[in-house]
């Protein structure tokens, strides 16, 4: 009997188990290996390399990152002169399993071909958010000053007017509601703030400390940086190419995988 009740509770157990895993949150990754050029496994990635005109570019999968996907890229200049590497001279088309091209909608534009994110504009439009951003605080603590104002007054004025003690229980439950409600949005505004600020700075040291920025290249020298594009789940390949204007177009094509595992305990907390 205390072996049959034993299993039974390790039964349960492992039900229980089995349900808590099934419940774990799921979380989907980007997974993009290169299916062009010379590939080879380099310190556990992927890694590919092309050239044209003297012009060679490697490049893997480095991360996601947000709503975008990151790739380590390496250019070098085997020219006998200086060249000018610009981020946003990487052009890429989505495709689909038959590698057919992704026309994608921006400004109300189907475009079949995009450009690599300009580290120097996306930190400008961060700078500017931030100063938006400041702006609203500010903003917030003038009507914070104003509410705070009225609420006081009519607390003040208010509290001598009761004539039986169920007014003035009402008058001191509605003025204290409106001082907790008070209190609330001030957590939330500089909360928010905080919040907002903090992923401000995170993405401006992205595009002014991590990205590839625009960089002249002298001969026989190489510039190597993080290049990001935006996400999208539909594609099954990604086109990218290097354009060195009236010289080279050096492409790579990687192949995307969107990966859906559970979240271990781990990796929650």
């Amino acid at each position: 009997m205390k072996m049959n009740s034993y299993l039974r509770h390790l039964l349960t157990a492992a039900g229980i188990a089995a349900f808590l895993s099934s419940c774990a949150p799921q979380i989907t990754r980007y997974r993009l290996e290169p299916v062009s050029g010379d590939i080879a496994r380099i310190d556990g990635r992927s890694t590919t390399k092309a050239e044209q005109n003297n012009i060679g570019v490697v490049a893997s999968f480095e991360h996601e990152d947000m709503e975008y996907v990151v790739f380590d890229i390496e250019v070098k200049n085997k020219t006998e002169h200086t060249i000018t590497v610009n981020p946003s001279d990487f052009q890429y088309s989505f495709l689909d399993a038959g590698q057919d091209t992704l026309r994608i909608i921006q400004q109300n534009e189907a475009l079949a071909v995009l450009h690599a994110v300009d580290p120097d504009y996306a930190a400008s439009q961060v700078a500017l958010r931030q100063k938006k951003e400041e702006k609203r605080l500010k903003t917030a603590k003038v009507i914070n000053t104003v509410l705070f104002a009225a609420i006081l007054i009519s607390d003040a004025s208010s509290s001598g007017k009761s004539r039986n003690y169920g007014e003035w229980r009402r008058n001191r439950v509605n003025h204290d509601l409106a001082w907790q409600a008070l209190n609330v949005k001030r957590a939330v505004d500089y909360g928010t703030h905080a919040n907002r600020m903090q992923k401000y700075d995170q993405e401006s040291y992205r595009w002014q400390a991590i990205a590839l920025k625009p960089t002249e290249v002298a001969a026989g020298e190489s510039v190597r940086g993080l290049v990001y594009v935006r996400k999208n789940p539909g594609a099954r390949y990604l086109n990218l190419v290097y354009t060195l204007p009236e010289e080279a177009a050096v492409p790579i094509t990687f192949e995307q995988e969107l990966v859906t595992t559970k979240a271990s305990k781990a990796a929650r907390r």
